[in-house]
């Protein structure tokens, strides 16, 4: 394992660093990160350049992927960032550090996302959600390791949604999933009954990564993802071991053909009650050693520079 010390970034519950020193797995990680870090430090636009994901947490292995992100300024025209991103697939492309880092594995890659800071919660209609806000902002402000120097308008970000976002908005966004997951648990029956049996697991599937959406919300709690590392953000960031072992059995159907997908989704619902119910639990809540967090925050502004889902690794 090789060590890159970077400067602790203190938030969240335990006010401790949580990635202090900066981990890679491997010297081609860190050379390639170092790379990066050369290439942006050198824009004035830029504030921080962020490792994020899996290396950022200690997690990667050497198939993993370089995640990284790069916060700029949000003053900066929108011309300069498409001309620094386009510059940076330029530069990339004619990097051996790049070709070799590939070819060590058949899915190892590089991602690297230029995004302003601006994080804007959206709105959903009939059929939306998930969505990757608090995905966004736990992966690039609370579970983040600066590369080098931290920037103050990353600072500034996490003073804004550490330790999580405002009570007004929490409660909004609770409801909001609470009702497209019951929603969608609706639609099973009904998709069942035509034989539109594919269609009803995909309901399914994604009312079960909504129920995990609601589930962090309710609890103030800045996800990872809703699709990979859920033991390990359930039974121990939120400390509820028991309901894990509610949720594997909810996505393990033998007949899809058969009424067990209708059961599927009445057990989900029962979840859905039992652990996303906007006034306090009488059940566990999550212990004062869950990973660090983002807070209370001022009115967004724009949508920020990238679109879609933050990567996850």
């Amino acid at each position: 394992m090789v060590f890159v010390a970077v400067e602790p970034v203190l938030c969240g519950r335990t006010a401790q660093s949580m990635i202090s020193p900066l981990r890679f797995p491997t010297e081609l990680h860190r050379e390639l990160a170092e790379l990066a870090g050369d290439f942006f430090s050198a824009h004035a636009l830029v504030d921080t350049i962020l490792v994020v994901n899996s290396c950022a947490r200690g997690r990667a292995v050497a198939g993993s992927d370089l995640d990284m992100a790069v916060l700029i300024l949000p003053t900066a025209p929108s011309q300069e960032v498409q001309s620094l991103t386009t510059m940076w697939q330029e530069f990339i492309a004619t990097q051996p550090l790049i070709h070799r880092f590939r070819s060590t594995g058949r899915f190892t890659q590089v991602h690297l996302d230029v995004f302003d800071g601006r994080m804007v919660p959206t709105v959903w209609d009939d059929g939306g959600g998930p969505d990757y806000f608090e995905v966004e902002i736990g992966n690039r402000l609370a579970y983040a390791a600066p590369l080098h120097q931290v920037g103050k308008y990353f600072r500034q970000l996490q003073s804004q949604w550490l330790p999580y976002y405002g009570d007004d908005l929490q409660r909004s966004r609770l409801a909001m999933v609470r009702e497209a997951c019951a929603r969608d648990l609706e639609a099973i029956p009904f998709l069942l009954n035509r034989g539109l049996y594919f269609q009803a697991f995909d309901r399914l599937y994604k009312a079960f990564q909504e129920f995990l959406q609601a589930l962090f919300v309710a609890r103030r709690i800045y996800p990872l993802a809703y699709n990979k590392w859920i033991r390990e953000q359930v039974a121990d960031w939120l400390a509820l071991p028991k309901l894990y072992e509610e949720l594997p059995p909810i996505l393990s159907v033998r007949n899809i053909g058969s009424p067990e997908l209708g059961e599927k989704a009445e057990a989900l619902r029962t979840l859905l009650e039992c652990w996303t119910c906007p006034e306090p639990h009488g059940h566990e809540t999550a212990q004062p050693s869950a990973p660090p967090n983002g807070g209370p925050a001022a009115p967004p502004g724009n949508p920020g520079v990238t679109e879609g889902p933050p990567s996850v690794s």
